[in-house]
């Protein structure tokens, strides 16, 4: 596709405008969080939702709602006063690879974070205060999380930007997190976290398009991409680079380029 760098930028400005709002809630796993009114349900329930975001949207909004419900749609509660036996319960659950064992974990060590380290925002907080870095951000976070008791094939359900992996569901976690632009779709929940500094989260259909609009060069879905591709967002809209996210997901998914 060969057009202009302005037309590039109208593009993106108008396909971002017409999937960043609200009837782009209900399709999509951000509908979870929106169950929620209160800041920990919202960022749990998000978290969770974000975990199990791979597959069909309607599966993983269908699994997403089930967890929920197995939490008494009370995830903050859940969190901070399941017992044992409650997280137990949870070892049913399966979506994917993502099994009943993973699951408990997942609880378990989000119950920790919540009694030990101040909860989500609180460690995310931590790392990104090296260098107000995303990345460092991630992997503190991801290096937290795993700091207890699990087994090693649960690793795999948050990979690691250290090693490569674009990180797809983190980095659209913190979108759903930090991007406050009033249109009713993310959160905006995380106020020290800059949206200026956020990734754009990449997966197949956001690549796709990225690279026919010249947006990417490189082949590989990894780590690396994501910066090369935040990178070129960032030169139409260094304030919020990442509400580009919508017009590249919106458009793999419902348009053909």
């Amino acid at each position: 596709m060969n057009i202009t760098s302005q037309q590039l930028y109208e593009f993106l400005e108008e396909k971002a405008s017409f999937y960043n709002n609200p009837e782009f809630i209900e399709k999509d796993p951000v509908s979870i969080p929106h169950l929620f009114t209160k800041k920990e349900d919202i960022e749990i329930a998000g978290f969770l939702a974000a975990t199990l975001s791979w597959g069909q949207r309607v599966t993983i909004i269908n699994k997403s709602r089930e967890l929920i419900d197995r939490m008494d749609n009370a995830p903050f509660d859940f969190v901070m006063n399941s017992s044992e036996n409650d997280i137990g319960s949870l070892t049913s659950f399966v979506h994917r690879t993502f099994q009943g064992e993973d699951c408990m974990y997942f609880i378990q060590s989000l119950q920790q974070i919540y009694r030990q380290h101040g909860g989500l925002e609180s460690v995310f907080l931590k790392g990104y205060h090296v260098n107000q870095s995303i990345k460092e951000s991630i992997s503190h976070f991801r290096e937290v999380f795993f700091s207890f008791d699990h087994l090693h094939r649960t690793r795999k359900h948050f990979p690691d930007p250290k090693k490569g992996s674009a990180a797809k569901r983190i980095n659209m976690y913190l979108r759903w997190m930090v991007r406050n632009d009033a249109k009713g779709v993310d959160f905006g929940i995380w106020k020290s976290i800059k949206a200026s500094d956020l990734l754009c989260p990449l997966d197949l259909h956001s690549g796709n398009v990225a690279r026919k609009l010249k947006l990417l060069e490189r082949k590989h879905d990894d780590w690396q991409a994501v910066e090369e591709l935040t990178g070129y967002l960032r030169l139409f809209d260094p304030v919020d680079p990442v509400k580009y996210d919508f017009a590249l997901f919106g458009t793999g998914i419902n348009e053909k380029i």
